[in-house]
């Protein structure tokens, strides 16, 4: 039988609104709905999901995921634009990251096209909805076939 494959999922701030925060932006899905989704679709991966407004919080998680998964999923909300800690602790760790946003940053406010966390990810994904972090999980299921 195939290893599972370890992925954790970190959402920053105010993403624990999701479903009726912003709807036209944001869609109208609960995360906790669709990662219910994500773990029927994909028996395969052991998903660990953490969520927090407070920035301490995430790069705590970071550092602990980065120690027992094979990649992470950082949707750092706004702190992606603001956060040059959050963006060291990314730095820091060995376990690969892909930064994650629901709505097209760049067809958004000019602050919003600046990341301080994308430049130590290993990619980026933006613009489409919820479905941003099933196509990172891709990247990861195809970068370890043995999984």
């Amino acid at each position: 039988m195939a290893e599972l494959i370890k992925i954790a999922i970190v959402n920053g701030p105010n993403l624990n609104l999701l479903g009726t925060r912003e709807p036209e932006v944001y869609g109208s899905q609960t995360f906790e709905a669709y990662l219910s989704e994500l773990r029927q679709k994909y028996a395969s991966v052991e998903f660990s999901y953490f969520q927090s407004n407070v920035e301490g919080e995430l790069i705590n998680k970071l550092h602990e995921f980065a120690a027992a998964h094979d990649g992470i999923l950082l949707n750092a909300a706004a702190y992606t634009h603001t956060s040059v800690a959050i963006a060291d602790a990314v730095a820091a760790i060995k376990c690969p990251v892909i930064e994650i946003h629901i709505s097209n940053i760049f067809a958004r406010e000019d602050y919003r096209h600046v990341s301080f966390v994308g430049s130590y990810c290993i990619g980026s994904v933006s613009g489409f909805g919820l479905q941003s972090y099933e196509l990172g999980l891709q990247h990861f299921l195809m970068a370890n076939p043995g999984k």
